[in-house]
């Protein structure tokens, strides 16, 4: 019996890591959602390389935030596991991790440039560039990899948990998008949003890119976000 999360996280895991190939984040099996229950000490994520058609609740895996051992589970988790149990530990506000292979963002990543802020759809929810990484040294890559590409997110950000929820995502060099959120359906939807700004922002800079003005972009950040956000309507409107 399934006891370490809550029945209501299980959904909303399965169902943000089903959302990645409909909006198109995925080919094949690329890509993976978690969520974290902090005060159970785990966090729930997609199985390594089990296909999106056939994924069902029976199939995530419980993992210990504190030293990445399976609690629950017949099926060994994503391999990106030790990156996303990385970024739980570092910044206390993520409750969600969404990690894909989409075309745009991983275009940017290979070409180890972030994702420029080029007018207010980013600017809408992300408060700067989308960063990216340095490269993994070859010690990084030969042991603890998937450790050290969570790492090197993190060294990224300076461990700043503000920063963290203001740009929640960022490039892996030559590698892809890891984005997050408040909960694992916040981190799949900073996924779409970023993957579509890597798009844009590509055809812009086909065409010259302009800098947009800088109020503009501050103004579209803080309706949605911060104290004075008036941007939407409460859950029960």
């Amino acid at each position: 019996m399934n006891t370490a999360v809550s029945k209501e996280l299980r959904r909303e895991v399965l169902e943000a890591n089903l959302r990645i190939p409909r909006a198109g984040l995925a080919t094949l099996t690329w890509g993976n959602v978690s969520g974290v229950d902090r005060q159970a000490g785990v966090f729930v994520i997609k199985p390594s390389g089990v296909a999106y058609d056939v994924l069902g609740e029976e199939d995530l895996v419980v993992v210990s935030l504190a030293d990445g051992s399976v609690v629950e589970g017949r099926l060994r988790p994503s391999t990106d596991t030790e990156t996303h149990r990385s970024l739980y530990l570092a910044f206390p506000s993520i409750g969600g991790v969404t990690h894909t292979h989409s075309t745009h963002a991983v275009a940017f990543a290979q070409a180890r440039r972030p994702i420029p802020v080029l007018g207010t759809t980013h600017a809408d929810t992300f408060n700067g560039p989308v960063p990216v990484t340095e490269a993994l040294t070859p010690q990084q890559c030969a042991e603890g990899y998937e450790y050290h590409t969570g790492q090197v997110i993190v060294d990224l950000l300076g461990r700043d948990d503000t920063r963290a929820r203001e740009v929640p995502g960022a490039l892996v060099a030559h590698h892809g998008p890891f984005t997050w959120g408040a909960d694992a359906t916040a981190s799949l939807e900073h996924a779409v949003v970023c993957e579509a700004i890597a798009e844009m922002a590509l055809h812009t800079i086909a065409l010259g890119a302009v800098e947009p003005p800088r109020h503009v972009l501050d103004r579209h950040f803080t309706r949605k976000h911060g104290p004075g956000a008036y941007y939407g309507n409460p859950p029960s409107a």
